[in-house]
């Protein structure tokens, strides 16, 4: 595919070689590449691989002249370069991550058994049917709530929802919680902990907190990875309340099609 051409002051050719990639070329050697990616959600994420402040200028041009509006990125906010970079292709931040390192130790978490009508449900071992039909209802329960483009970008389609990444809470033959963990990292990354609306304030998330770390500690793994909207008090709450330490934060940019990209402003002068 060789759409756009982007050509440069500088000689670097930006080029569109795939629906989801671009590349900056520079007397016949690549210098940076971009790349989509499409969301669960619908929406559209762009990353940018450069050296060089000229070349990402170029690439953030290409693309932005060749998709639609709105797009997003994600930045380590602890980087500020790459940060003044989407801000400069005129993306502005939207949402904050907060990344926490959660203990498993059940000594350190205090955290309790579930209700004595609930049944917490092991990752791995949850009826798929159930855990869909769960998927389903707390889907729609949050879309009418703050709505997906709220929730940790990580979040799967519907299809991959499978019982090896989900412990659930179960209680009078249905499923009413569940929590969604990544074990294929070198550290356990906590996606989702979700909870049915008449459900809730029962200790139910605490308790399937409860059995996934205790699980984790029993097996030797000291701590887990969590991400919670900064805006999300009651979830903040939760996991400082039981010892998880703020490490660092993520942030979600988005912005649109440049009026005047480079290539533009070069042929004006």
């Amino acid at each position: 595919m060789d759409s756009a051409r982007f050509p440069s002051e500088t000689g670097v050719l930006v080029t569109r070689v795939a629906e989801n990639q671009w590349h900056a070329v520079d007397d016949g050697r690549v210098v940076g590449r971009g790349d989509t990616t499409h969301r669960p959600d619908g929406r559209v994420f762009l990353s940018i691989d450069s050296w060089h402040d000229t070349v990402f200028d170029l690439l953030a041009d290409a693309m932005l002249a060749d998709l639609g509006a709105p797009l997003y990125t994600v930045v380590d906010e602890a980087d500020r370069e790459l940060t003044a970079r989407w801000q400069r292709a005129g993306f502005t931040i939207r949402r904050r991550e907060w990344e926490y390192l959660v203990p498993t130790d059940p000594e350190v978490t205090k955290l309790p058994e579930a209700p004595p009508d609930v049944t917490v449900v092991g990752v791995g071992a949850a009826e798929e049917r159930l855990l869909r039909e769960l998927d389903r209802v707390i889907r729609d329960e949050v879309e009418t709530s703050v709505g997906w483009r709220e929730m940790p970008a990580e979040i799967l389609p519907r299809q991959a929802v499978h019982p090896s990444k989900y412990a659930v809470a179960a209680h009078a033959g249905r499923y009413v919680g569940l929590l969604r963990i990544a074990m294929a990292t070198r550290q356990p990354r906590i996606g989702l902990v979700a909870v049915r609306t008449g459900q809730r304030r029962r200790g139910i998330a605490r308790a399937l907190l409860g059995h996934v770390l205790g699980t984790l500690h029993r097996n030797g793994i000291e701590s887990a990875w969590a991400e919670v909207n900064e805006s999300n008090e009651a979830a903040i709450a939760l996991f400082e309340g039981l010892g998880a330490q703020l490490m660092s934060s993520n942030i979600e940019l988005t912005g649109g099609r440049r009026v005047l990209c480079h290539a533009d402003q070069a042929a004006s002068k």
